[in-house]
């Protein structure tokens, strides 16, 4: 349909062109050699509410996502998790071996406990004055150290047991028991898809069609004849100097994880609806560049086409 500047009565092209058609080409003559009239419909042309519907192509990406390794070089004992499994936040994902780790945590313990108890007898002799205040501070130095010792120790054992970041769905994993580990060698990729967040370019032009909180609906070519519900989360802070061209993320809740990574969807963003004067597409008519349609005045004839445009 196409808006106008004021009220009228629009006549059906259509109806006119089905006329000349019935005709074949050719005048045809009513009894007594007059020109038969050509049959038309009219309709009264009012406002109405319209609304515009941006289309753009997004790319989908995970909510959160990560490729899992280790921070320090060890074998790896124990896998515990399969190919694209659903984890947990905190889920143990991987043992590697610590043996060594944990005979020096058990030493340091030792030591701990030797100096902790040395610093209490040391305290109660400073109490009597057999001992100099010094010989205390010096044995408290001692025993801080060996608890510190144990922390690190710990701390390090804890690089030995990767878990999960986060909930989400979990990729190929890249490691068997046995493997030797270095940081930052892949082991699998980790994707919270309960949401998934969707990146599309708007030209400038629309950037005052566009809010936070704002309702979008997104297609896949995987998934015909369905929509995607979500919202516009952010607005990016620049405009492309090149495109004209701003980003616009939305957020698409994705309970039964359907939509992966990667895929591409199409964006619809329905603009604020406005009132405008519309009539139907059938009584539009095109000539070259020229758009116009007929208008029936307040006498009831018909006038000259009435030219659209701005």
């Amino acid at each position: 349909m196409s808006g106008i500047n004021q009220v009228w009565h629009a006549l059906l092209l259509a109806s006119l062109v089905g006329g000349l058609v019935a005709c074949g080409g050719q005048n045809a003559a009513a009894p007594g050699g007059a020109m038969a009239p050509v049959k038309v419909v009219s309709t009264v042309v009012a406002p109405q509410p319209w609304v515009d519907t941006i289309e753009a192509l997004g790319t989908a990406q995970a909510r959160e996502s990560v490729t899992l390794s280790a921070k320090v070089t060890e074998v790896v004992e124990r896998v515990n998790f399969n190919d694209g499994d659903l984890v947990t936040e905190g889920d143990l994902l991987v043992d590697l071996s610590g043996r060594a780790e944990i005979a020096g945590l058990e030493e340091a313990q030792a030591t701990y406990k030797e100096a902790q108890q040395q610093y209490q007898r040391l305290e109660g002799l400073v109490a009597n004055g057999t001992v100099p205040r010094s010989q205390l501070d010096s044995q408290i130095a001692t025993r801080d150290a060996a608890r510190a010792r144990v922390a690190a120790i710990r701390a390090r054992l804890q690089d030995r047991v990767i878990t999960a970041p986060f909930s989400g769905v979990l990729g190929f994993r890249q490691v068997s028991p046995g493997t030797l580990l270095t940081p930052g060698t892949p082991i699998a990729t980790l994707d919270a898809v309960d949401v998934v967040k969707l990146d599309f370019s708007i030209p400038e032009t629309f950037m005052a069609a566009i809010a936070v909180g704002q309702t979008v609906r997104a297609k896949s070519a995987a998934f015909a004849g369905r929509e995607f519900a979500g919202k516009v989360a952010a607005i990016g802070s620049r405009i492309d100097p090149v495109t004209r061209a701003a980003t616009v993320r939305a957020e698409i809740p994705n309970t039964d994880l359907v939509l992966r990574p990667g895929m591409l969807l199409t964006v619809l963003v329905e603009r604020p609806a406005r009132q405008v004067l519309a009539l139907p597409e059938l009584a539009v008519m095109q000539i070259g560049t020229r758009t116009s349609v007929f208008r029936v005045n307040v006498e009831g004839r018909v006038d000259d086409p009435l030219q659209l445009g701005p």
